[in-house]
């Protein structure tokens, strides 16, 4: 079954992203956290990484997650609208002075290099977006009287509380009662929750799915399907285990009409292989191969090929143009410091099409 995307011109807006956004503080270079004096503040999340990038290529986009409404909430903001994407759904709550009721979460990266891998620390209890529940949202008036083309959420809104469980579950149902393209990226995190509870959690939303992204790791931690005869922690990129892993997964869940798997082989903290394979319509396309790719950040790059093959599909490209967008945005986003997308549709299409790195003047 192919994926059909409402007419850009029902719709006010093309995709709208549902999750926690953050503020990320990085020592400079691959520096340690304890032994740093400066911090480079970068602003990200998940989901909020792919509608940002999608707006940089000039689609429109949104947000809905927590605020509060203090100047490191306002980062966030200024953040989106340099962009130009639309908050009119994000729910600002008030700051109570110290952060008890809500407050905007933090994440201290390092970034490795060589044998040392990159490290994430959160500081995120208690966030904005944490305590969002069902009821917090006006779904109907966004997207039956306003109109989304495409609504993005994924495991780690899921994984904040039992409230933002309920409200994926709302928001998700929602979109898929008004023709609106779901995308969930199954998003493992290890911190935030055990695999028990994220099967319990997101099998249940399936029916409502459209796209199913994540890498291996996901497929297996968060819907329970092994990848026969690869081992996760070396990484070995071998299409035949996935492509095997991914006939399961819609043979389960027929109403699933894309998959996308990230393949990422670790060499050192900063060179990788990098790929990723697609299902669309009962058919795989392998997306193009960077090998030895030379990483400046490597967070990121699972949003940077989501919303890579989500525009190729918003813009009516072909499923072969929409992975290889997707694994080429996902190597670009990677050669530049911080979560969000810096790069541009030329650059993309330049890459994606078999362009080199060779210098312009």
């Amino acid at each position: 079954m192919a994926l059909k995307v409402r007419p850009a011109s029902e719709c006010q807006l093309d995709m709208v992203a549902l999750g926690e956004c953050m503020i990320r503080l990085s020592p400079p270079g691959h520096g340690r956290i304890e032994f740093t004096n400066t911090m480079e503040v970068w602003v990200g999340g998940g989901e909020y990484n792919v509608a940002y990038a999608l707006a940089r290529l000039g689609l429109r986009t949104g947000w809905v997650g927590g605020l509060v409404d203090n100047p490191v909430g306002k980062i966030i903001i200024n953040h989106a609208r340099s962009a130009g994407m639309d908050t009119a759904h994000a729910v600002n709550m008030k700051f109570d002075g110290v952060g008890r009721e809500a407050r905007i979460g933090l994440n201290f990266t390092e970034v490795g290099t060589g044998v040392r891998g990159s490290v994430t620390m959160y500081d995120r209890g208690h966030s904005a977006t944490s305590k969002m529940k069902p009821g917090d949202v006006d779904w109907a008036t966004l997207f039956k009287k306003r109109g989304v083309r495409w609504l993005h959420t994924g495991g780690i809104m899921a994984s904040l509380s039992p409230t933002t469980r309920q409200l994926v579950a709302e928001a998700v149902k929602a979109a898929h009662e008004a023709g609106t393209v779901v995308s969930y990226d199954l998003n493992f995190r290890s911190k935030l929750w055990s695999s028990k509870d994220a099967i319990a959690t997101t099998r249940p939303l399936i029916p409502y799915i459209d796209c199913l992204i994540g890498n291996e790791e996901d497929f297996q931690k968060v819907l329970g399907y092994e990848v026969e005869g690869v081992d996760i922690d070396k990484g070995d990129i071998d299409t035949t285990a996935f492509k095997k892993m991914v006939e399961r997964v819609v043979k389960d869940f027929p109403n699933i009409k894309v998959v996308g798997t990230t393949l990422r082989s670790v060499k050192s903290g900063l060179i990788n292989d990098w790929s990723a394979i697609m299902w669309h319509d009962g058919k795989f396309y392998d997306g193009i191969k960077f090998a030895g790719l030379e990483i400046e950040d490597r967070v990121g790059g699972g949003d940077g090929f989501a919303s890579g093959f989500a525009y190729g599909f918003l813009t009516g490209m072909t499923p072969q143009e929409c992975v290889n967008l997707g694994v080429a945005h996902g190597a670009l986003l990677q050669t530049t410091r911080g979560d969000t997308s810096q790069i541009t549709l030329e650059e993309l299409q330049h890459v994606a099409g078999g362009g080199s790195a060779r210098i312009k003047r």
